[in-house]
């Protein structure tokens, strides 16, 4: 069981990284447009200078969106009990399946925990879903594929 935590722990420290990287790259990417549209507005004028203004302030409004996004999934992730058990799939849990193994608290791709990959799935994807509230021996079908749970932690 021990093993079990570790296993858990360095996952949802590897989500907390994935979080604050994405979160990181996108506050630079509105730092860079911000100085981007006051060295804007120094420089050019007329029509050339309107078209640059509009497309940063496009670009802004996306970074914002993404800042937006970025800010709730971290939200989503501080609400994860590294430390909870449980016989029932549920936020945070380990999911050993026949056909690969789950960690459900965000989207964050492959993930390598002592030699072994864990898929990183929010609750709210369609296999994540599907996978919520089962327990050891129930088996889902996903894309076609039957997976059966062996494990939970």
């Amino acid at each position: 069981m021990k093993n079990a935590l570790k296993i858990k722990e360095a996952l949802y420290n590897q989500c907390k990284i994935f979080v604050d990287n994405r979160l990181l790259t996108i506050q630079n990417t509105i730092s860079e447009i911000q100085e981007s549209l006051t060295s804007e507005t120094k420089s050019s004028a007329g029509d050339k200078h309107e078209t640059g203004r509009a497309m940063l302030q496009i670009e802004r409004e996306k970074a914002g969106n993404q800042l937006a996004e970025i800010l709730k999934i971290r939200e989503n992730l501080s609400k994860v009990d590294a430390l909870k058990t449980s016989n029932k799939v549920s936020l945070g849990s380990i999911i050993y399946t026949t056909n690969g193994n789950y960690y459900i608290a965000i989207s964050a791709g492959i993930l390598e925990v002592e030699s072994k990959s864990f898929f990183a799935i929010s609750p709210n994807t369609p296999i994540g879903q599907l996978l919520f509230s089962k327990t050891i021996g129930d088996t889902i079908t996903f894309r076609t594929n039957n997976l059966t749970i062996t494990d939970i932690i």
